[in-house]
């Protein structure tokens, strides 16, 4: 029986020799401080320690003074990085942890880390800060961008026709606009929201009230647009997109009957941008129209014909207002009209004979009395 108890002790002896050495793995501890480009300590900062080997982590934060420390970690190559805000500021790579060191300290001093780099690219300490913080703005500014076109991206889905939230939309973009109220395209959308919303009221103070919102839109699109040129913004379609939102402007000050102060801005979106005048000219005379200002429209018309002599509509429209001119002999009855509207129409037959207008256009011209021509110049029988 003796001898069995000592059997037993040897081999639970043996078996304490034979544990794997897994399970003894050692550690040994890591230390330092974290000072600024100033040499500040790097408060409520995380030291990450990153095992190249096996992939583990240690996340360590520093203290009021900077400092850092930590036992328990397993010798190895790290990366070891400085984490302020879940944002890299520095960071080593292959960090050596050994047993033969009771601890690593490894100091993150980035003055003198800045004024290395600097050496090593040959340029000032201030220059290199100067390069890094421009990276920096340049990353933040690219977020910003990134959180701005979603924006506008949700509201451009909103104003789609399958859509029509247009509530929808405002809300965005007034968001959007107190995030950055420095970029004119969020203003400019804006001002689109309310406007293609303005008609949909039914009570006639929000509508009004919407298309003031359109109007102060607009304006503030122009006023940052133009800012940012005067600050020396580089942009080659600037007078296109200036133009863009003077036509948007006009449309919504000549549906909020504010009729002069459209062709105003109609004026102006056609000096800025000469190749889309014919159809600033255009607008100008749709909302003198609406506003039954014939002569005026009559010669907005002919100022779009001058930018472009094959613009069909204008043509059409200038006849349209020529006949509202017409007089009725009151002897005979006929149709009396002003110089001008047969030819008007007839050309717009020239330019468009299968054209959206083309049957009210001949059926004018049957009004006045006059012969309706083909694209051809030949004369068609006219109708008794």
């Amino acid at each position: 029986m003796k001898q069995r108890l000592v059997m037993l002790a040897l081999v639970a002896v043996l078996a304490v020799l034979c544990v794997p050495p897994g399970f003894a793995q050692a550690t040994t501890t890591v230390k330092g401080v974290c000072t600024d480009v100033q040499g500040n300590p790097i408060a409520g900062a995380v030291v990450e320690w990153y095992s190249t080997d096996s992939g583990h982590k240690y996340d360590i934060k520093t203290n009021n003074k900077g400092e850092y420390f930590s036992l328990g970690i397993t010798p190895g190559k790290y990366k070891v990085s400085l984490m302020k805000g879940g944002q890299e500021i520095y960071h080593f790579t292959n960090v050596n942890v050994t047993m033969q060191l009771d601890v690593t300290v490894l100091d993150f001093d980035l003055k003198k880390e800045q004024a290395a780099q600097a050496a090593g690219q040959g340029i000032t300490p201030e220059e290199l800060k100067r390069r890094q913080e421009a990276a920096e703005r340049a990353a933040k500014e690219a977020s910003a961008v990134k959180v701005l076109n979603d924006k506008l991206a949700e509201a451009r889905a909103d104003m789609q026709p399958a859509t029509a939230n247009y509530d929808g939309a405002i809300a965005v973009m007034t968001e959007a606009t107190q995030l950055d109220p420095s970029r004119d395209v969020l203003w400019a959308t804006l001002g689109d929201a309310y406007r293609a919303s303005a008609p949909k009221q039914t009570d006639p103070s929000e509508k009004s009230k919407r298309y003031e919102e359109a109007l102060d839109s607009y304006q503030k699109a122009l006023q940052t647009k133009q800012a940012a040129l005067d600050k020396g913004e580089k942009d080659p379609k600037a007078n296109q997109t200036l133009a863009g939102y003077y036509n948007n402007l006009a449309d919504a000050q000549g549906k909020a009957g504010k009729v002069d102060d459209a062709v105003k801005s109609y004026a102006q979106a056609a000096q800025l941008d000469p190749a889309g005048a014919a159809s600033y000219y255009y607008n100008t005379g749709a909302v003198l129209t609406n506003a039954g200002r014939l002569d005026d429209a009559i010669a907005a018309f002919d100022k779009s014909i001058a930018a472009d002599p094959n613009k069909a509509e204008a043509y059409y429209q200038k006849g349209v207002n020529l006949v509202g001119k017409a007089t009725t002999d009151p002897k005979t009855g006929k149709v009396m009209p002003v110089p001008g509207t047969a030819e008007a129409l007839n050309k717009y037959l020239e330019l468009q004979p299968n054209g959206q207008f083309a049957d009210a256009a001949k059926g004018m011209l049957q009004y006045i009395g006059s012969t309706i021509e083909t694209s051809f110049g030949k004369p068609k029988t006219k109708k008794k």
